[in-house]
């Protein structure tokens, strides 16, 4: 019997190296758990396969760990490495046998008993077979799909079939002697540990497959009989002169326009498509803080994926990011617009659900979207939407929309039994491919109807982007925010009828702040919008080579010393190697004389560049005024700078959504300036040094902010000049001066002449106290505008405030 179970193994072993390509995650998991291959080791899986087997035993031997077909020696007794939860079902029964998983967990517990000084750990590993989810109604897929417990026939098939997308996950191990130490009854642990991996196995697999897919014809069935949609379906019958079935093959139809209709053979198809368009765009792509999305799937949440929006490449990115980490991709809701032939199927299959950029006047269809929302969310599929409504066309965090947020709450209301996390995502590009057109549209243009002539035209230019990163923000979880903000809240929960309660509005609001906030706090700092930040901050968009480099050498020491979040992500390359990839994107001119080499903007990339460094400028808003004040004064107090930063920290962070002026941000970035040699700082007092290599090092720092300090300084002296001026008349004449300095001065940011801008400053202006607004829209200003007038003054150049002068 032992010969041909040793028979078989090899068989399985053999099978594993012809057949199985494995996924690893994470990639390193010695380093990520700090395995200790010394340590006694255990493997426990939900499968006691030896498929299954073989192919752990394959991923051990490369990360040199222990093996889990060789025994482990415990306390002098032998003991099986692997657990295995559950046994395959024979072929001809429809039970499997009991495991012996608890007997082994019982024998290694003994065994540590004897032996207290013995240490010992258990490594949860979840191995999958293909991402099929598989269906609610079986059907021939189920033969090759690993969504059940397999007989050795259908695990045959399995292996055949979906062997080359084997995907193996290890968990964080759990120390046994910690256990024991913990538990006052130590024979009730192996039984807790069994039914603690159960759970673990059965959260792992949803979180990498997504849960069962009903048909989409019984999808449709279930909602048109949902009280919420039957009941929208009368009032559109009866407002519009409708038959009843008239008016459900309405909300059927409007189904179809949404729903998604996920495939996996799709994600599938599109995962080596999506792998060789990266290497086609693409150095690389950097992704960070992973982990916070593991973490939310071991404890069961829900998640919402709520990304920023620089590009079309977001969809594509985000999705390829999650599936890479052997997370099933989550539902999309994409525009409507995007819903063009034939990527509009492509990407329904794909995940996503589709969404108009209206609900006003339809009531039947805002009914149907929010019972399809709502039955995602209770079927337990993950959700990504874009709070800011539509690509940013400056580079900059769009103010957001909360439509998609609020329904998400009303969803919650529902009573859904888990717990909802979003997710923020930070998405950064070396090169957004829609750039350009975001120009002439700022210019402008009327915005184009996406088409596949324009995916064709797109894919025929594809060249080296550079690089692209993806930070995945600090977690929020709702429930959690809901009981700290909103305790009450769970006298809203209903089953099916939720009222929009009179507190769902500013709730939202200050949740959709939070989650942008959490999105620039995880930034991601690079070559090009580092190089964007330097040369747009010089009059000729160039410098020298080693001014260059010392520039960016310096924006790196700061932002290491001196960070603004623990969160944002710095280049582990030096100045130089950083220049030497930005110089191979063709986006700067190399000049050559005999002094040496100058680096500049490629004059048709200039006003590109500030979209750039608009992805990064609120992480150099409090380094740049401080700065400048030195700059000007040359000798700085520690208060005085506070006091300064006091006054234009709400403007940055109602515009730029930062968080609170941490404490000791101020020092840091002092110390920062006196360890670059640049100031000597006591403590107290900050002075300016006298040589001019560390003075133009500040004042290039220090034009960092003038772009928003002047924008500030038009809208300010345009009230103070025209006491009772309109709302209207301000933006009128807040674009005039804004366009006369843009000349004068040589701006071409688009955001120096965005209304958008203007509207959020002014409504920071109000709520911090410096203006009223008089019903009829006349704004007057208070005492306090003075103030920061004259702040404004002492802070930008004569020469601005002289043509700002000049046309009052």
């Amino acid at each position: 019997m032992r010969l041909i179970s040793q028979g078989l193994n090899q068989l399985s072993r053999w099978a594993n190296a012809l057949l199985v390509r494995t996924k690893l995650l994470p990639e390193n998991p010695v380093e990520q758990f700090k395995l200790n291959p010394e340590l006694p080791t255990f493997y426990v899986a939900r499968l006691n396969a030896r498929s299954d087997i073989a192919a752990l035993d394959s991923v051990c031997r490369q990360l040199q760990l222990p093996r889990p077909t060789h025994l482990q020696t415990l306390a002098g007794k032998e003991i099986p490495r692997f657990i295995g939860l559950q046994n395959p079902t024979p072929l001809f029964a429809k039970q499997a046998k009991q495991s012996n998983a608890l007997e082994i967990g019982k024998e290694i517990f003994a065994a540590l008993q004897l032996d207290p000084q013995c240490q010992a750990q258990i490594i949860p590993v979840t191995i999958l077979w293909g991402r099929n989810p598989g269906k609610e109604k079986p059907g021939i897929g189920t033969l090759f799909s690993h969504s059940l417990t397999p007989s050795w026939l259908r695990k045959l098939f399995v292996l055949i079939f979906s062997g080359r997308d084997n995907l193996v996950r290890f968990s964080k191990p759990i120390e046994l002697n910690q256990l024991i130490n913990d538990k006052a009854d130590v024979e009730e642990l192996p039984h807790k540990l069994v039914r603690v991996a159960r759970v673990h196995f059965r959260r792992q697999k949803l979180a990498a497959t997504g849960p069962k897919l009903p048909s989409r014809e019984q999808l449709f069935n279930s909602l048109l009989a949902s009280p919420s949609i039957k009941k929208a379906i009368a009032e559109e019958a009866k407002s519009k002169g409708l038959t009843h079935e008239e008016a459900r093959l309405n909300a059927q139809n409007l189904l179809e326009e949404i729903a998604a209709n996920y495939s996996d053979a799709m994600v599938r198809v599109g995962e080596r498509l999506l792998t060789w368009l990266w290497n086609k765009l693409y150095n690389g792509i950097e992704i960070k803080y992973a982990d916070r999305v593991h973490n939310l799937v071991d404890k069961g949440h829900e998640i919402i994926y709520v990304p920023c929006h620089r590009s079309h490449m977001d969809y594509l990115l985000l999705t390829y990011v999650i599936y890479h980490q052997g997370l099933v991709p989550p539902h999309i809701a994409a525009g409507v617009n995007l819903n063009f032939f034939p990527a509009g199927g492509i990407f329904r299959r794909s995940g996503a659900f589709f969404i108009r950029r209206s609900f006003a006047g339809n009531k039947l269809y805002s009914a149907v979207f929010k019972e399809y929302l709502s039955q995602l969310f209770i079927k337990g599929y993950s959700v990504k939407f874009y709070t800011e409504g539509g690509r940013s066309r400056t580079g900059r965090l769009l103010p957001p929309k909360t439509g998609m947020l609020a329904m998400t709450i009303q969803s919650m209301l529902r009573g859904i039994d888990r717990p909802i996390s979003i997710v923020p995502v930070y998405i950064g590009y070396e090169h957004v491919m829609e750039i350009n057109t975001y120009l002439k549209e700022l210019a402008g243009s009327n915005k184009k109807n996406e088409s596949v002539f324009a995916v064709f035209k797109a894919m025929k230019n594809l060249k080296n982007y550079g690089r692209g990163y993806l930070n995945f923000g600090e977690p929020i979880n709702v429930n959690q925010y809901l009981n700290e903000h909103q305790a009450d809240w769970h006298q809203a929960v209903h089953p099916t009828d939720v009222q929009k309660p009179a507190w769902l509005n500013s709730r939202v609001a200050d949740l959709a702040n939070d989650i942008m906030t959490n999105i620039n706090s995880a930034a991601a700092l690079n070559a090009v919008n580092l190089l964007a930040t330097i040369l747009l901050s010089n009059s000729q968009f160039a410098l020298s080579k080693q001014k260059l480099l010392s520039q960016l050498e310096f924006y790196l020491s700061l932002h290491r010393d001196a960070k603004y979040n623990d969160q944002v992500t710095l280049p582990a390359d030096s100045a130089e190697q950083l220049l030497e990839h930005a110089l191979q994107l063709n986006k700067f001119d190399v000049l050559h004389d005999e002094l040496g080499d100058i680096i500049a903007i490629k004059e048709q990339e200039r006003t590109l560049f500030n979209y750039y460094r608009n992805n990064i400028i609120h992480l150099f808003a409090v380094p740049s005024v401080i700065a400048q004040q030195l700059v000007n004064c040359r000798s700085t107090t520690l208060a005085e700078c506070e006091a300064q930063l006091a006054r234009l920290y709400p403007f940055f962070a109602k515009e730029w959504f930062l968080t609170p002026l941490r404490s000791g941000y101020i020092t840091d970035i002092l110390n920062a300036f006196a360890s670059n040699n640049l100031i000597e700082f006591d403590g107290t007092t900050a002075v300016t040094r006298t040589d001019s290599h560390a003075f133009a090092q500040l004042e290039m720092l220090g034009k960092v902010s003038h772009l928003t300090l002047q924008r500030y300084a038009i809208t300010v002296n345009l009230i103070d000049s025209n006491q009772g001026i309109t709302r209207a008349n301000l933006e009128s004449e807040n674009d005039v001066l804004a366009k006369r300095l843009g000349t004068l001065h040589g701006i071409k940011s688009p955001e120096f002449f965005d209304k958008k801008v203007l509207v959020l400053f002014v409504s920071s202006l109000k709520a911090h106290g410096f203006i009223t607004i008089s019903e009829q829209q006349c704004i007057e200003p208070t005492a306090q505008l003075s103030d920061l007038k004259a702040h404004l003054h002492a802070l930008l150049p004569a020469s601005i405030w002289q043509s700002i002068s000049d046309t009052l």
